[in-house]
């Protein structure tokens, strides 16, 4: 049933709503009862001067009985009814649901929206709690002090015969600590309580990486230029005030380095006229370009237009490049899903793994992920090779070619049930 024909409905609920009677109503706007229950039973289609009535005497806008529910209600709805494992029809019958029912449709979209809150805070907190480097040295500077402040003191209470000297130094010694214990404390109060939006969250060389590549959008319009210059990749690692320690200045450049290659192989310009003619597929792409898969994604990524965003892992697993795009969560500090293509090559050099993801645990958002593995160039004679793989994330255009892979962010904070890849229980299975 359209939006249109459950006008109706509407009327009847809010009628209901205000406590009038039928008849009432039908006094009011001067019609009869009987004409009146054939409208708020769908039978009777209303507009016009008609339905300004009802509307000013019921006390509500005319496209509230109309068209009932905002969008977004009903798409909070329909989200609802998707976590819960609703299908079928009744998925379909949201829109007549906020129609009739409008206060529990905005108690029960109301709830849905502080869960998906909720999930982003757990997963956040439980990301910081179990790997921020930051946080983990804060806590042992606190358990260290404590602990030496508590060894002071038992000395002190249970040596009665202390010389005054040496009590003098235990004294001297609580006090430092205490001062100590105390900055430490008020120190990791202001970085749990900092506004990400205002601090700089930075706390490891690759988050200053990320902040820097941030700030720069993830374009560098001298390198496509100049090439593979050293002398601009060394000025603009140095001028960056993001990267504050050596390490990240070190990460910088070797990033810096990989896009002036690839800007010198294959010019971003030169790639968008090939788009023009031949789409966005990687796979066409690269073989009519004669490049590598994953030149091809990493430059795709470098095109602001596509929205598209970008994750390299070395052999070990680790994420150690990101461009995040909205809708698809990777931790900053813990492991990913297995489940990502982006490991899946890992194995394979040479091959190239095209899905469509959803990742679970928030706005349920579709992606086309490509992911290819390389082979870096090997620096002497019988040595192991290294590889890395690299995943182009895009949002997701048109219906599915083929069946949809449901993935998380990371196994602490995903909703799956029974995933052969699961690392650790999810503390959202059960509930908080």
């Amino acid at each position: 049933m359209s939006r249109e024909a459950l006008t109706g409905s509407r009327i009847r609920e809010r009628r209901i709503m205000a406590g009038q009677k039928q008849a009432d109503l039908a006094n009011v706007i001067g019609i009869s009862a009987s004409y009146l229950n054939l409208i708020e039973h769908n039978r009777r289609r209303i507009g016009g001067k008609l339905l300004l009535n009802i509307s000013a005497a019921l006390g509500v806008e005319p496209t509230a009985l109309t068209e009932g529910a905002e969008a977004a209600l009903i798409a909070a709805l329909r989200e609802a009814a998707d976590d819960a494992g609703l299908s079928g029809p009744e998925v379909g019958r949201a829109d007549e649901f906020a129609g009739r029912f409008p206060g529990w449709a905005d108690v029960l979209a109301n709830s849905q929206r502080r869960i998906a809150t909720l999930e982003r805070t757990i997963e956040t907190l439980t990301d910081r709690l179990a790997h921020d480097p930051h946080l983990a040295a804060s806590m042992h500077e606190l358990l260290t002090t404590a602990a030496a402040i508590r060894s002071t003191a038992s000395i002190l209470a249970d040596t009665k015969t202390l010389e005054p000297e040496w009590r003098d130094r235990f004294h001297v010694n609580i006090d430092q600590d205490s001062r100590r214990l105390a900055d430490s404390a008020q120190a990791l109060v202001g970085y749990l309580e900092a506004d990400p939006e205002i601090t700089p969250a930075a706390s490891s060389p690759q988050e200053e990486v990320e902040a820097f590549l941030a700030a720069h959008r993830f374009e560098f319009a001298i390198l496509e230029e100049a090439g593979h210059d050293e002398t601009a990749i060394e000025a603009l690692a140095q001028a960056a005030p993001e990267l504050k320690s050596v390490a990240a200045r070190h990460i910088a450049r070797t990033v810096l380095q990989q896009v002036a290659v690839d800007a010198d192989a294959l010019p971003v310009a030169q790639l968008r006229d090939v788009m023009e003619k031949l789409g966005r597929d990687p796979m066409t792409l690269a073989q009519h370009l004669h490049q590598p898969v994953g030149r091809v994604l990493r430059r795709m990524a470098a095109m602001p237009e596509l929205g598209a965003g970008l994750l390299v892992c070395d052999r070990s697993g680790t994420v150690i490049f990101r461009k995040s795009i909205e809708g698809f969560v990777v931790p900053r500090f813990g492991a990913g899903c297995p489940l990502w293509p982006l490991f899946a090559v890992l194995g394979s050099p040479g091959v190239v793994i095209k899905e469509r993801l959803e990742q679970l645990g928030r706005s349920h958002a579709e992606f086309d992920c490509i992911a290819a593995c390389e082979v870096q160039s090997a620096h002497s004679y019988n040595a192991q090779p290294l590889v890395q793989s690299v995943m182009l994330i895009l949002p997701a255009q048109g219906l599915a070619t083929g069946p949809k892979l449901d993935v998380g962010a990371t196994c602490r904070v995903c909703p799956r049930d029974h995933c052969p890849a699961r690392r650790e229980p999810s503390i959202l299975n059960d509930g908080v």
